[in-house]
């Protein structure tokens, strides 16, 4: 024995103050052999309940940090090594120096319901009560100072030192780690748990037990969703275009496209464990199904164009500069688009969003792209033919309204946590909000719906009656789909801790109150080992009278490395290898008949917390609705881009980034909320901007009339780069009647000129207000107003007009009349006929003298 008692007890440490330290360390030493000998009862018996982890409430000061870097093997399998290995590193994090650091490895049992995968790992040290020896690390290590050790342990033996483990399974490790710091004693100061799991067990050598297996009489139908989705990148607020460039608010993106970015990474792990072309391997193949967000596709195509990034995310109206993405975009997008065209894909809802805040929006044509779009966008991008009828929220989790949204759109089937459906009668029995602590894996409930349920009360809106087709006499009738919506379930524990592995992991929905805790505490090894040891347990778990399946479910954005993501598809192999599962389809999956017993959706408590808040509801449904009323007035014109829903489609887009669920389960909403508010102003504005692009142009100074009904000249201008029909809306006075001319059509990006015929019966000046509407009357543009004055009299100019030029004609008749009967007229009476005689005279004079002037000029 190379260690002393001191490294055998963990018992907490105080810090010593004071000026008599050693009497205090007396004390301390007494109390350490008195809590050994309590502590042996408990150690050396089977912990009767778990008890919840005191490091992690303690308010004792941190000396040390312990991370787990590896772990050999991984998975124990009948070949493996009879030793296990494990590798950490020990950082002094405090600020004082520690002294005589050593570790030893402990072992829980073995986990025997699946919510131990979670719960024992937040077991306290006590609990893991099978030990290994304390292993010297470092004599001292000073504040900042960090030293990597390896830990090597027999599974089996028979009279050395082992972790005793006699049958496969999952067990819990634990490595702990003791020191003394400066004025204080020996104490565990950290310790850092995973997950082993046992496939089987290796000989332990020549004289040892023989190799033992896990049974394999029951494999475990296994299928697997591989998922691509990153969060909404596009900058909102811009229609489309030909030729104009995408706006991207980071270029994050273009990293994790290019090597060894996070995309690229999954992508790759992909390529290396399955293979391509004819070295594929069809087996564990046959049981990936990639997942694919539209909206990363929509992005990742736009980037290969060419595109611009903001200098400040926070500024969308400010500088961009070129993005730096172009080639990793394209060579991503030639990779993916070669591994779906030989391997199932099926799409996600656009950009991760919000099935149930979609349903309370309720607008069509929001639905219908974030639901029917989505497998249209991927086939056409990647040019394969993906998976239709299956919907895969991406909170795991849906209300009824959100399930009856998924139905009526022709989703047969929603892939929901095994915790979102219980039998009818008892939603919402299984109490996961309580925010009581584990005391043991009991308190967990371990309840979850069968692999394929039947809601019978979610069914799809009934449908117009239709002629039923004709059929030959004998044959058998046409069976009908079912209307009722159908839920394949997945496992929360595998999920769970799938959601762990990575950079930046959260906590999904689905996960029982009683066991959230903050991941990031454990290394990324450690939780790649939980992850390993949960996609196992059901293979090594048959439950009698239950089907054997399993659909393992990713969040969908991922952070596992290429690293992570092959040990995972290793591991995955590794049990098809070891016919511990097999290798089952999404689409094989999907056609399994609903178990007998009807279920009911039952929203996650913690789903409704994560999801997005109802206080974006309206504000989306109203500028969906505007959305729809301009596309209804924009008119398609064949060989002109673009076209009304090409213009209008990326509008519709922002909207749906509004209700992206996507870093909603990092504990702050205030980011997201932040982006989803900001994204909705900007689709706002650019709405207002558009309605305000089709205008009539306002007259300058007074417009005159030539006559009573002379037409009303008004010009109408469209900013759009798409022709649109109008209506012009004219508020008449009752002193002019105009006529309405219907509906016209301006011309993309140009004006049009329109005669109203006009009718004013007033001669001062009338002003009139005028604007432009939709067909179906949403107003368009600035209203105007026109000062219209007419030259006109009216009626009463008519009839004087008349009045005076018969009184011309009868006097003019009367004054022929007497002259032909040689009578005077006594209009002429009182005039001097000497007078008369004179002009008479004169103007005979006047022409006689032009005469001769004219015959003078001719002579000469």
């Amino acid at each position: 024995m190379t260690q002393t008692c001191r490294h055998r007890a963990a018992i907490p440490w105080g810090v010593v103050a004071g000026r008599r330290v050693g009497l205090f360390r007396i004390i301390v030493a007494v109390l350490t052999l008195v809590g050994s000998m309590t502590a042996v009862p408990v150690l050396l018996a089977a912990p009767s309940g778990a008890q919840p982890n005191g490091s992690n409430n303690s308010t004792t000061p941190k000396f040390l940090k312990l991370s787990l870097d590896s772990v050999t093997p991984s998975a124990v399998t009948t070949t493996s090594d009879s030793l296990i290995t494990v590798s950490g590193t020990v950082t002094n994090i405090g600020d004082r120096v520690v002294d005589d650091v050593s570790v030893r490895i402990q072992r829980a049992a073995a986990v025997s319901a699946p919510s131990g995968l979670r719960s024992a790992l937040r077991l306290d040290q006590v609990n893991y009560e099978l030990t290994g020896p304390f292993e010297d690390v470092v004599e001292r290590l000073s504040p900042g100072q960090r030293k990597q050790f390896t830990l090597s342990i027999p599974l089996r033996s028979g009279d050395d030192a082992s972790l005793q483990i006699t049958e496969p399974g999952v067990y819990p490790l634990l490595l702990n780690v003791n020191g003394e710091p400066a004025y204080g004693s020996q104490a565990r100061l950290d310790d850092a748990r995973f997950l082993l799991p046992v496939l089987g067990l290796p000989a332990a050598g020549p004289d040892a037990p023989q190799p033992v297996p896990a049974p394999t009489d029951a494999p475990v139908a296994t299928t697997l969703l591989w998922p691509l989705a990153d969060r909404p990148r596009m900058v909102a607020g811009a229609p489309g275009s030909v030729n104009g460039k995408v706006e991207l608010i980071d270029d994050e993106l273009a990293a994790s496209l290019g090597k060894g970015g996070r995309l690229e990474q999954l992508l790759g792990a992909l390529e290396s464990v399955l293979g391509s072309g004819a070295s594929r391997d069809r087996g564990l193949s046959s049981a990936v199904c990639v997942a694919v967000d539209p909206d990363l596709l929509l992005t990742v195509q736009a980037m290969t164009r060419g595109y611009r990034v903001l200098a400040s995310p926070s500024d969308p109206d400010g500088a961009t500069r070129d993005g730096a993405g172009s080639e990793h975009a394209q060579t991503w997008l030639d990779r993916l688009r070669a591994l779906a065209s030989s391997m199932c894909t099926v799409a996600l809802p656009f950009a991760q969003v919000d099935v149930t805040a979609l349903a309370a929006v309720n607008d069509p044509e929001l639905s219908a792209r974030a639901l029917h779009a989505p497998a249209e966008i991927v086939d056409s991008i990647l040019a394969t033919r993906s998976l239709r009828g299956v919907s895969l929220p991406d909170s795991g989790s849906i209300d009824t309204s959100g399930g009856k949204l998924l139905r009526s759109h022709g989703f047969g089937t929603a892939v929901l946590a095994g915790t979102a459906a219980a039998p009818v009668g008892e939603a919402g029995s299984a109490d996961f909000s309580n925010g009581r602590s584990a005391s043991a894996e009991t308190d967990v409930s371990e309840s979850a719906a069968p692999e394929m349920v039947r809601l019978p009360d979610v069914t799809a809106q009934p449908a117009p009656e239709q002629t039923p087709q004709a059929t030959e006499p004998g044959a058998p009738p046409t069976a009908q789909p079912d209307p009722a919506l159908h839920a394949a379930t997945f496992d929360i524990w595998s999920a769970t801790a799938l959601a762990a592995v990575g950079s930046n992991p959260p906590t999904p929905s689905f996960t029982p109150d009683q066991v959230r805790y903050d991941v990031t505490n454990d290394s990324r090894a450690a939780r790649l080992q939980d992850a390993l040891g949960a996609i196992s347990w059901s293979a090594l778990h048959p439950e009698p009278g239950k089907p054997r399946s399993l659909l393992l479910m990713p969040p969908q954005q991922w952070g596992a490395n290429r690293d992570e993501a092959g040990a995972l598809l290793g591991q995955l192999e590794l049990l098809i290898r070891n016919n511990l599962a097999t290798p089952r389809s999404f689409h094989d999956l999907l056609a399994q008949p609903p178990d007998a017993q009807p279920h009911e959706l039952d929203y996650l408590p913690q789903a409704a917390q994560d999801a997005v808040p109802a206080r974006f509801v309206s504000p989306t449904r109203d500028q969906g609705h505007r959305i729809t009323e301009l596309m209804r007035a924009l008119v398609d014109v064949p060989e002109i881009e673009p076209t009304p829903r090409q213009f209008l489609t990326p509008l519709r887009d922002d909207l749906l980034r509004v209700l992206s669920l996507s870093d909603r389960r990092t504990g702050n909403a205030t980011q997201p909320d932040t982006f989803a508010q900001r994204r909705l102003d900007q689709t706002t504005r650019t709405m207002d901007n558009l309605y305000r692009s089709v205008t009539v142009l306002p007259p300058g100074g007074v417009y005159t009339l030539a006559s009573e009904q002379s037409p009303l000249l008004l010009v109408a201008r469209n900013d759009l780069p798409v022709a649109i029909r109008i209506r012009f809306r004219i508020e008449a006075p009752a002193e002019t009647n105009i006529t309405d001319i219907g509906e016209q059509q301006l011309p993309p990006k140009g004006t049009r000129s329109f005669q109203i015929p006009t009718e004013v019966s007033d001669s001062r000046n009338l002003v009139i207000p005028i604007s432009l509407t939709s067909p179906d009357g949403v107003a368009l543009g600035n209203a105007t107003s026109v000062s219209v004055r007419s030259n006109a009299y009216g009626q009463a100019l008519a009839i004087i007009t008349g009045c005076a030029g018969l009184l011309l004609f009868l006097l003019a008749g009367r004054r022929l009349w007497r002259r032909f009967r040689g009578e005077p007229d006594p209009a002429d009476e009182g005039f001097d006929p000497g007078i008369r005689r004179r002009v008479n005279r004169y103007r005979r004079a006047r022409k006689r003298v032009l005469r001769e002037q004219e015959h003078g000029h001719d002579e000469g």
